[in-house]
């Protein structure tokens, strides 16, 4: 089920700790600036970068998808419209679920934990469109989460995760290891519609079994919160969800180290970023279209103002920043519908 939330609504207290701060702006900028006569609004902040006045900016822009890219999204949302006149609404069906909507053309933003597959390009394609744009925005670490008072999961293996979640896996803590309790193994989960479903499906089930396919005994859901209350709940619970929904559940939840194969490492921002948290590091993305950047300059001044402020306000989320060279090539993606 879709659910949107107005720009008002926050996912966090975090962002609502970001709303009531300042905001730095402009700190990774395409150029010089236009607009007022020292380039910045009544409250001192940017109000024009690369050529385009955000302060000019009117209509509205729609965004759906990841509730991993969510909270991201709605942080930039909440300070374009400081900025600017557009009204900016965001909203979460799952990474499926926003691609299905970008291609009936129903939103001009569509976030994406995941690359978006063949098959959803040919659905743009049938829907007439063709020049879909790619933007990274982040990068994350996928977390396996249990329940505080669970003292014996500390570190699991792939394959031990694997048959955690696999179809016909393990249902009970002592079938994963003969010390572990003759508890009932309590699985939440994102739904079929999420990137991150997808992701884990890739890296995790048909990553040790090509042939397996993910449990469908447990909790699903494509909002993360959902998730994280159910963990919450139970002391046999395990799920997996966004680092940043992890980092905002503070002590009621606890992440589970993972062996992709060089011993055990925490999800944490460093790890993501150098790699070492493998499988389920991961890129974050928004799509757009060649169309929408040349005749809707409310939506080129979105994304260029979303990747002008990503690494500040993802960081500020609970992701993890690009590196320079990588935000560079994203943002060169955007020149050729600069004015």
């Amino acid at each position: 089920m879709r659910r949107d939330v107005s720009r008002k609504t926050h996912v966090s207290r975090k962002l609502l700790a970001l709303a009531a701060g300042a905001i730095v702006l402009g700190l990774v900028a395409f150029g010089a600036c236009g607009g007022d006569d020292d380039g910045n609004g009544d409250n001192g902040e940017p109000t024009a970068a690369g050529g385009i006045d955000y302060g000019s900016l009117s209509g509205s822009v729609r965004v759906d998808g990841s509730s991993t890219v969510f909270p991201i999204s709605e942080a930039v949302a909440e300070e374009f419209n400081r900025v600017s006149d557009v009204r900016v609404n965001v909203a979460f069906s799952g990474t499926g679920g926003g691609f299905e909507r970008f291609c009936r053309g129903e939103i001009e933003v569509s976030d994406a934990s995941r690359p978006i597959k063949q098959d959803e390009l040919d659905a743009c394609s049938g829907g007439g469109i063709t020049d879909v744009v790619e933007l990274q925005v982040a990068i994350d670490a996928l977390t396996v989460m249990v329940h505080p008072d669970n003292d014996f999961v500390e570190c699991l293996t792939v394959e031990q995760l694997h048959d955690i979640f696999r179809d016909g896996g393990a249902t009970r803590w002592n079938e994963i290891d003969p010390s572990w309790p003759d508890d009932e193994i309590v699985k939440f989960f994102p739904g079929t519609d999420s990137g991150t479903f997808d992701y884990f499906v890739e890296a995790v089930i048909e990553g040790v079994d090509e042939n397996a396919a993910h449990t469908g005994d447990g909790t699903a859901s494509e909002d993360d919160n959902v998730l994280a209350q159910g963990i919450e709940g139970d002391s046999n619970a395990i799920g997996y969800f966004g680092f940043a929904y992890f980092q905002e559940a503070g002590q009621a939840l606890r992440a589970v180290a993972i062996d992709g194969g060089e011993g055990c490492v925490e999800p944490s921002l460093d790890a993501a970023l150098d790699g070492s948290y493998q499988p389920l590091s991961r890129p974050l993305f928004i799509y757009t279209s060649e169309r929408l950047l040349e005749e809707r300059p409310e939506v080129l001044g979105f994304v260029h103002f979303y990747l002008a402020n990503t690494n500040t306000l993802s960081e500020e989320v609970g992701y993890v920043p690009m590196p320079d060279d990588l935000l560079a090539e994203q943002q060169a993606k955007l020149e050729p519908f600069l004015p």
